[in-house]
């Protein structure tokens, strides 16, 4: 793994599948305190990363994989990484699947984001309306922030309440 190679001297690079124990993911538009020491140093000290080395911990450059269309892709699902501490990406596709079938007319990414927060409800111990009750920035104990696209390679165009349940 590229962290581990470009921090071999810092043993808490990885902890816990995410990046100094923090963000899941290994590329990231911001995040700027795993980029660069300075942006770490000015964060408030409990906040700070032991930031070892001058190496980037993460990158913003993408990771691209190259696939050819064909007649049975129908969607492209665009999503942070919070969607997948309760689904894994075949789980993605299939709830996706699944819920275009039965509501062709509905909105896949709002579904997805109410099963998560229903996982994580579950997982808490709480109903999913006692989860919604909790304010926003207290949510964040009981799953990270998660933002979902679907886009559909068929042309359909979906329109989200943005209402939960």
């Amino acid at each position: 793994m590229r962290i581990r190679s470009e921090h071999p001297d810092d043993s808490h690079c990885i902890v816990n599948d995410r990046v100094k124990g923090r963000l899941k993911v290994t590329r990231a538009f911001g995040a700027g305190f795993l980029k660069q020491p300075k942006l770490n140093d000015a964060l408030l000290e409990m906040f700070r990363n032991e930031y070892i080395g001058t190496r980037p911990y993460i990158s913003c450059s993408p990771s691209l994989r190259h696939h050819k269309l064909c007649p049975r892709d129908q969607f492209l699902i665009l999503s942070s990484d919070g969607l997948y501490q309760y689904f894994s990406n075949q789980e993605v596709v299939s709830h996706v699947e699944s819920f275009m079938e039965k509501f062709p007319d509905g909105d896949p990414a709002q579904h997805l984001i109410e099963e998560l927060l229903v996982r994580a409800a579950k997982k808490a111990g709480l109903d999913f309306h006692e989860l919604l009750d909790i304010p926003q920035g207290d949510r964040r104990k009981y799953h990270d922030d998660v933002t979902v696209m679907v886009i559909s390679l068929e042309g359909r165009i979906w329109k989200s309440s943005g209402k939960y349940l």
